[in-house]
Parts: C-alpha cells; sequence; structure tokens
C-alpha cells in the first residue's frame, strides 16, 4: 500500500495476523500451477519465493502465488532465472524509479527481439520443409509412373 492505495505494480502482501487472508498448501500451488513439489521448492531455495513456514510445513499468501505465476510466465517466454528474478522482484520495490522501469522495458524489449527472430527461424525452417517434401513428392510420383 502506498498512501493508502494499492499500486498496480506491487502485489498486496496479506497481513499475517489476518484469519482471513487466504492461503494455500504446496500441493494446492503445485496442482494450481501443474508444476511439481520440487519445482516449487526450487523457486523457494532461490529465493524467488518465500512461504510463510509453520513448523516443517509451508504456507503460501497471495504473494507466493503472484510471484510463482511470474516466475512460471518469464519461464515460457524463456527469460533466465536471474533475469525473472530481477523482474520479479521490481513487484516488491517501490514505485517511480525510472532505472527500474527502463531494465524492465529493455527486458522487453531484448526477448522480444529474440522471439520475433525465433518465429522467423521457424517460418523459414517450415517454408524449407515444405519444398523438400515437395521435391520428394514429386521424386516418389515419377518413381511411381514408371
Amino acid at each position: 500500500m502506498i498512501g493508502g492505495m494499492t499500486s498496480p505494480l506491487r502485489t498486496p502482501v496479506p497481513d499475517a495476523g489476518d484469519d482471513r487472508a487466504q492461503t494455500w498448501t504446496i500441493r494446492e500451488i503445485a496442482d494450481e500451477f501443474g508444476v511439481t513439489h520440487r519445482t516449487i521448492r526450487h523457486y523457494e531455495d532461490l529465493g524467488l519465493i518465500t512461504p510463510e513456514r509453520r513448523g516443517t510445513v509451508r504456507v503460501y499468501h497471495r504473494r507466493d502465488r503472484t510471484r510463482l505465476n511470474l516466475i512460471l510466465r518469464g519461464k515460457r517466454l524463456g527469460f533466465p532465472l536471474e533475469e525473472i528474478r530481477t523482474i520479479v522482484d521490481l513487484y516488491d520495490a517501490p514505485l517511480g524509479k525510472a532505472s527500474q522501469l527502463e531494465y524492465v522495458l529493455g527486458q522487453i524489449d531484448e526477448r522480444r527481439a529474440d522471439l520475433e527472430q525465433r518465429r522467423a527461424d521457424i517460418d523459414a525452417a517450415i517454408t524449407e520443409l515444405g519444398r523438400f517434401e515437395d521435391r520428394c513428392r514429386d521424386e516418389l510420383r515419377g518413381l511411381r509412373a514408371r
């Protein structure tokens, strides 16, 4: 909360004393996101998520769910974990830092350029496969016609 308002870039963290704050178990989080317990523990070991501990039980709050969602989205987009860490950590940083926003925008630009290049490479490979397929089919028809 900043000045009594929730920032659109910050994830509200429920008050630990608020009994109404929803929490999730590792099983619930893993099932929801379709990942293994090991994956979640790995992200925890890296400090990307920090669930509350109640004895040996991990208790996940909304902040953890949001961060896990961002981590998995970053992985799907091909970001390395250290870049994901930097970007996700910005959600917890105070807003208004131009350098932080410039950093994120730079990362987005780089990733977009990489994905566009991959798309162009895939399109070229599909086109080449199509040409090769056509040649193979023509040759096969010629062999069958004899």
